[in-house]
Order: structure tokens, then sequence, then C-alpha cells
């Protein structure tokens, strides 16, 4: 059974981070101070964690559906949500990215905080290592979601991905373009050792609006 092993804080919420569950970082907390949501929208957080977007999302959001591949985050983010005092405004799925939901499920935002480093062979053997780990390019599964993302977009639907410097920034606006979506950088956050986080935005519509 998993435990709490730490307690985080962001704003006036909290939450209980378990043992192999990914603990969250300068990324995590770079994408919720830009996490905007309006009332009523329909969101999908991939990748969730401990939970901490789709609960900030679930403040506004008419209904949030988490995802993600490690069970032990699935547990850590319902009782989180539950902490929180979310959780009926939450479906948890253990899947990867979008592989049970159904083809014509579609939201207003879509959420991924990607595993976007640069990894080898094994590092993504531990659930922890599912979390971070991208493949020798980084791009394994940001090439993935970027491919399979559209259909699950309503018209005017919009992408917030996450990723780094170390893998591409140019290559993932690029690939959105080949996907029919608008994508531009949202946030950025400097790190040592010439990395720079950042935030990307990708939308489906023709109009530019805040979400």
């Amino acid at each position: 059974m998993p435990y709490p092993t730490k307690r985080v804080h962001f704003d006036d919420y909290v939450f209980n981070i378990y043992e192999e569950v990914y603990d969250p970082a300068e990324d995590t907390f770079l994408f919720a101070e830009n996490l905007d949501v309006k009332d009523g929208l329909e969101v999908l957080d991939l990748g969730t964690g401990c939970g901490m977007l789709g609960i900030l999302a679930a403040k506004r959001a008419n209904r949030v559906i988490a995802v993600d591949l490690n069970p032990y985050a699935i547990r850590c983010a319902k009782e989180n949500s539950e902490l929180n005092g979310v959780r009926r405004k939450i479906d948890f799925i253990q899947a990867s990215l979008f592989t049970t939901l159904n083809a014509n499920a579609v939201f207003d935002l879509i959420l991924f905080n990607a595993p976007y480093l640069p990894s080898v062979e094994g590092e993504d053997a531990s659930w922890i290592g599912h979390a971070w780990a991208g493949g020798t390019n980084g791009r394994v599964v940001v090439d993935r979601f970027i491919s399979e993302v559209s259909p699950h977009l309503k018209p005017n639907g919009k992408v917030l991905l996450m990723q780094s410097t170390l893998t591409g920034i140019e290559k993932t606006l690029r690939k959105f373009s080949e996907q029919q979506l608008k994508a531009a950088v949202k946030a950025e956050k400097k790190l040592p050792f010439f990395e720079t986080l950042t935030l990307i935005e990708a939308s489906a519509g023709t109009e530019k609006e805040t979400i």
C-alpha cells in the first residue's frame, strides 16, 4: 500500500504526495500558475499525478476527467480530490493517454504535463520513471499525444502542454500545426544548465481566446 511521503501546498489547496507518485516540481507549479479555467468547461487532465492540475481546474470546470497510467497516482489523486472538496466533480481513469476514452469524447480543455526528459532504456521501468522519461529524444510521449489529441477537442477546444527546451519547442509547434492546431508559447521558466520549462497552448479554433 502506498503512503504519504510529504504534503505540498499551492494557494489554498493541499496535496498529499504518495510514494511512487511524481512529486510536484517547477513544471507543475508553472503549469498551475498559468491555469485559468472558465466556468462550465469539460476538462481532461492527462498524467494527473497527485491530481493538482485537475483539482485546480475542478474549482470552475463543469467536469474533469483525470487520467494516469500509474495506479498509485490515481489513488493519490482521488484522496487529494476529497481533501480539497472536489471529488464529486472529477472522474479518475487508469490508462495511457486516450486509450480508454470513447472515440467521441471531446473536451474544452486538455492538460498534459508530459514526460519530456530524454532518457535511456529502462529509466521508465518504475512508476516514477513513467512520469518523466520521454525516450532517447524526450519526445516519444509528446509526439504520440500531439498526433492523437485533435479528435478529442471541441471546435474551439484548447490544449496546454508542458515540456522542456531540451526536447525541441519549435518541433512541437510544427507538429501541432501539422494537426491543424494553432500553437504558441504561453509561459516559460528558466532552469539551470541551459534548460527552460515551456508551457505551450494549442487551439483548435480560429479565434485567439484566453482560457
